[in-house]
């Protein structure tokens, strides 16, 4: 295996993705560029291809040229999904059936990231966990196109036996997440002269990863996953409410919070039991305290005011005009 297909490449967690993964293996990125999608993400020399999963034409040759492909492209954030689901139907339902049957014609090797949001949550002060075969029960437009899209990968591997494995990841924190995700929004809103932004009352719980660690899970799959497998990953240590992490936040940047409005339907907790990656490709996470990450973080964003300040007042814009 010496050349992979990242779809979705230039978004936050497949650009980080690449920047891993080139360090062994040649890549090529295919992305639509919607919002979430940035150029700038990438490092020089990867080859990119702008383009949709749904084009049929152009995932087949760029599959058909490909040893692996590593499918990253969604759309993925839960508050746009509830505002227009069609966007989620097109590029999580027919975009992954689109790369299914794509390398279902060249034999080609497929690994498919989805989420713990297709699981549901999880009671607020519970101690159960997601594992690989608690039933889904999806609650937004969101995680129910992420959930179809993992049925369509394993019916195709059952049906067609497509090579194909599943990952099932928490929330991720790091570099090049978009201003409009949780984290990223209150350490800009705090670096903008305003206060950070704490959905209701702020007690759900997040398991939340730094995106280095589920990417280096990911590499473990794709090299030595069993093929038709699912693997949950999850950083596993002390989990945090949304509070908790902004507090943590306005302590380390000396800045304030207020509460909004929150997220119709928000999802209370979500834990994820990763016990079958950990115990099976030797795979565990390096950033396990979560205060020295945000730490890092928050450096990243304060170091890249460029990267993200032209998008910041328009984003901000939309929220003031449903109350968050």
């Amino acid at each position: 295996m010496e050349h992979l297909l990242v779809t979705g490449g230039a978004g936050f967690i497949g650009a980080n993705f690449v920047r891993q993964a080139s360090r062994s293996y040649r890549v090529t990125v295919v992305d639509k560029l919607t919002y979430a999608g940035n150029r700038a993400n990438l490092p020089e020399g990867i080859e990119f291809v702008q383009g949709d999963i749904c084009e049929q034409p152009l995932i087949d040759e760029l599959v058909s040229a490909a040893d692996a492909v590593v499918h990253f492209a969604a759309e993925s954030h839960n508050d746009n999904s509830l505002r227009d689901p069609s966007a989620f139907v097109h590029s999580n339902v027919v975009g992954t059936f689109t790369l299914l049957e794509a390398v279902r014609k060249h034999g080609t090797r497929l690994h498919h990231i989805s989420t713990d949001e297709v699981f549901g949550d999880l009671e607020l002060g519970g101690t159960d966990a997601f594992t690989e075969t608690t039933p889904y029960n999806p609650s937004s437009p969101y995680s129910a196109t992420k959930a179809g899209s993992d049925h369509l990968v394993r019916a195709w591997v059952r049906s067609f036996g497509v090579r194909a494995t599943i990952s099932n990841c928490s929330n991720n924190y790091g570099p090049y997440q978009h201003v409009e995700k949780f984290i990223p929004r209150q350490i800009t809103n705090i670096l903008t002269g305003q206060p950070a932004k704490l959905y209701g009352t702020g007690a759900q719980v997040r398991d939340w990863i730094h995106v280095d660690d589920h990417n280096a899970a990911v590499l473990a799959i794709l090299e030595r996953g069993r093929i038709g497998e699912t693997y949950n990953i999850g950083a596993g240590g002390k989990h945090a409410t949304n509070k908790q992490v902004i507090e943590t936040i306005c302590e380390l940047m000396g800045g304030t919070y207020e509460h909004v409005a929150d997220r119709p339907g928000h999802d209370q907790r979500y834990t994820m039991d990763a016990t079958k990656i950990r115990r099976e490709l030797g795979w565990a996470p390096q950033h396990t305290d979560l205060r020295s990450g945000l730490e890092q973080t928050i450096a990243w964003y304060t170091d890249n005011r460029w990267w993200w300040e032209a998008d910041k007042a328009t984003i901000e814009q939309k929220y003031a005009e449903r109350g968050q």
